[in-house]
């Protein structure tokens, strides 16, 4: 998922994307703590993205309220 891909959504995508990827997160959180998880890369890759949506959805809400 890259920033391009982002901005060509709409806010309320951005925000659904955000809570499948926190949602991706909190399991893979529990994975790692149970000692079942197989891709520890995708824990980076997660937090990067929600990261990612985050500052586009933080941009939009700039350029709304101008």
């Amino acid at each position: 998922m890259n920033a391009q891909e982002l901005r060509d959504k709409t806010p309320d995508q951005l925000r659904e994307d955000l809570a499948g990827l926190k949602k991706e997160a909190f399991n893979l959180r529990f994975q790692q703590a149970t000692g079942q998880m197989e891709n520890t890369a995708r824990m980076r890759t997660v937090k990067r993205d929600v990261a990612r949506v985050k500052t586009v959805l933080n941009e939009k809400a700039k350029t709304a309220a101008e």
